[in-house]
């Protein structure tokens, strides 16, 4: 009887208290966004080159990827003209042309809420989804050269307006990307990407994992459409709720390492209930607040076991001098030098 209270009482905690980045507020049920990007119909009803586009909705990158392939540059250039929307959400299209479609995407767009996303043309802007809260991604470094690549994946109260925001900097998956970037230097790629739905404060989104879900099969496409462009296999670096979507992904994900930091939980038992042949790291500092939240996973409420405890079975990257949950990438902290050292493909 008193364990069942006691598991009771967890299920109540994990529902109130699991969240991602920011503040002790209560949750706003949002609806993820699926399905192909927006512009898709009359992309499909485009008979532009005098025969059908791919289906941005069906067709895989690897098949995105050999369609652009085929294609003179004239003949990419006006497809990103025409539909811009599309060709900057399509996973497989080359990088550089996606730069470029978003670019025009971002310069059409009257929504305030994205005028920062627009400030410096030289930005690297690999995806851009204007719908709902807004979703984005962003390149640091040359995707096209660089021998080693990370993937930053935030956790919650992240969308296209919060992407870069100034406040709570190591918090922001453009913060985290900068940082990161920074102690790799030349011959690296950092992409930050916000390009899923995430929980909104507290509350049911964040305890459960519906809009992991859904983030895991974006996630997966994501690296899918990186390795069609002949980029290298990253190492994923997944914060907070966005480990809940990396733990989703990883039996599906095209990465040769897995690092989880500030994480609820995985929705796995242990590295080897992922069924990922990626190496999986784990972060916690004492002093982050994720350490209260019950690693529970009960009747669908919470996300399970800790994945730095020990006996998860994660390789263990310091991170005693990091600070509160937003701490694991700010300069000078061991876990940055550790995280620098994964990306490079130096740290054993």
């Amino acid at each position: 009887m008193r364990r069942y209270a006691r598991t009771l009482v967890a299920v109540a905690l994990a529902t109130t208290v699991v969240a991602g980045t920011a503040g002790w507020a209560s949750g706003n049920a949002q609806q993820a966004l699926t399905g192909p990007p927006p512009g898709t119909a009359a992309w499909r009803a485009d008979h532009v080159l005098g025969r059908e586009l791919p289906d941005p909705g069906r067709s895989t990158p690897a098949e995105v990827a050999r369609f652009f392939h085929g294609l003179t540059a004239a003949q990419q250039l006006a497809l990103a003209v025409r539909h811009p929307l599309v060709v900057g959400n399509l996973d497989g299209a080359p990088v550089e042309l996606r730069y470029r479609a978003n670019t025009l995407s971002l310069q059409a767009s009257h929504d305030p809420r994205y005028a920062h996303l627009k400030t410096d043309q030289r930005r690297q802007i690999l995806a851009f989804d204007p719908r709902g809260r807004g979703q984005v991604a962003e390149v640091f470094g040359d995707l096209r050269t660089a021998r080693h690549v990370a993937v930053v994946v935030p956790g919650s109260d992240i969308d296209a307006g919060t992407f870069d925001r100034t406040n709570d900097v190591y918090g922001t998956p453009s913060g985290m990307a900068k940082a990161l970037y920074a102690r790799t230097g030349p011959g690296s790629a950092v992409v930050a990407w916000a390009g899923y739905t995430t929980p909104v404060g507290l509350g049911v989104d964040a305890a459960t994992g519906s809009l992991a879900e859904a983030g895991a099969g974006r996630l997966t496409r994501f690296t899918d459409g990186l390795a069609a462009d002949g980029v290298p296999a990253p190492a994923v670096f997944c914060h907070s709720y966005g480990s809940v979507v990396c733990g989703l992904a990883a039996s599906r994900l095209r990465a040769r390492d897995l690092v989880v930091l500030g994480s609820p939980g995985m929705r796995a038992d242990d590295v080897a209930d992922l069924r990922t042949g990626a190496r999986v790291w784990a972060a916690k500092d004492a002093t982050d607040w994720i350490g209260n939240v019950p690693n529970v996973e009960v009747a669908g409420l919470g996300h399970g076991p800790d994945p730095a405890a020990p006996e998860f079975g994660a390789r263990r990257v310091p991170a005693d001098d990091a600070r509160g949950h937003t701490g694991y990438f700010a300069p000078g902290t061991d876990s940055l030098r550790v995280f620098a050292a994964i990306t490079e493909e130096k740290a054993r």
